[in-house]
């Protein structure tokens, strides 16, 4: 192969199947994931970012590295949160949504993901302040609650009194799943800096490492054809690249562009022609009678 590039094999008979009106597209579910980065003192203070390799059996990019992420708990946005940084208004504005309760409920699931599959909460006891340590048998009690869904991370918050740092994040980018994939999810990326005191752990069952590394080796690692990814994790990883510090990179944030990035599919002759709009390495041409492959 010539790259790290997720590709399904069943992707293209999808394809063919949703052009000629055999397939309904999928809804997208609204998902946020987190680059969490540190500065490295092996690469001089440049930062490295934290990633997970998805466990080989998930239906969904198996074996492909990732950031701690995953889907919106619809419970996220029936109650305030006790909440520093920008109005919820504001993270409306940035996010394109319509309400601050749609707001809100993506950056609490970006901050809980985070906390669920990592083990790194961004909130504390008060605006300017974070927990310094999340490690110990009522914390493992409570993030296990919620990733089993039994306690929302609204009621986290209030029940150990904690603020919501959404100060600490920034809105990076927006993709969405294509339209032939059964599974779907519209995703904010969001870029945050390890609190100190705090560290990283696989804390998540759909991941078999994790790993720190510099965005440009991750992006290389994917180039050379060692590291599989998907089109979203490569661009991000190829943006982050030439910040030096996790500071940089944070503040860098409020410039990004996050007009939502939908793959496109067409019939040009005898292939089919797969694209994402301003992101053209990604794009493949795959003959009508290829049955695809795990990546190309």
């Amino acid at each position: 192969m010539s790259n790290g590039q997720w590709y399904p094999p069943e992707w293209p008979d999808r394809i063919r199947a949703l052009a000629a009106g055999e397939l309904t597209a999928a809804t997208p579910r609204r998902a946020a994931t987190v680059m969490l980065l540190r500065d490295s003192a092996d690469t001089g203070g440049r930062p490295d970012v934290h990633m997970l390799r998805r466990r080989a059996s998930m239906a969904f990019a198996g074996g492909a590295y990732a950031y701690p992420g995953g889907g919106v708990d619809p419970r996220d946005d029936d109650r305030l949160v006790e909440w520093a940084g920008p109005t919820l208004e504001s993270w409306a504005e940035r996010l394109g949504v319509g309400t601050a309760a749609e707001a809100q409920a993506i950056v609490c699931a970006a901050v809980r993901e985070t906390y669920e599959e990592a083990g790194v909460l961004l909130a504390g006891p008060a605006a300017g302040t974070v927990v310094s340590d999340t490690t110990g048998a009522d914390w493992e009690a409570d993030r296990e609650a919620l990733v089993a869904r039994e306690l929302s991370f609204a009621e986290f918050l209030d029940r150990r009194g904690l603020v919501l740092r959404s100060d600490l994040l920034g809105a990076w980018a927006r993709w969405i799943t294509p339209e032939f994939e059964p599974r779907r999810y519209d995703t904010w990326f969001f870029v945050a800096a390890l609190p100190e005191g705090q560290r990283t752990r696989n804390a998540s069952t759909e991941a078999d490492r994790t790993v720190w590394i510099a965005p440009g080796d991750a992006a290389d690692g994917y180039d050379r054809g060692e590291l599989l990814m998907m089109p979203p994790t490569v661009s991000t990883l190829r943006q982050l690249r030439p910040y030096g510090t996790a500071a940089e990179a944070l503040k860098a944030a409020s410039s990004q562009d996050l007009t939502p990035v939908l793959a496109q599919a067409r019939l040009e002759g005898d292939e089919l022609v797969l694209s994402w709009p301003g992101h053209d390495e990604f794009t493949k041409h795959i003959p009508t009678g290829s049955a695809g492959g795990e990546a190309v």
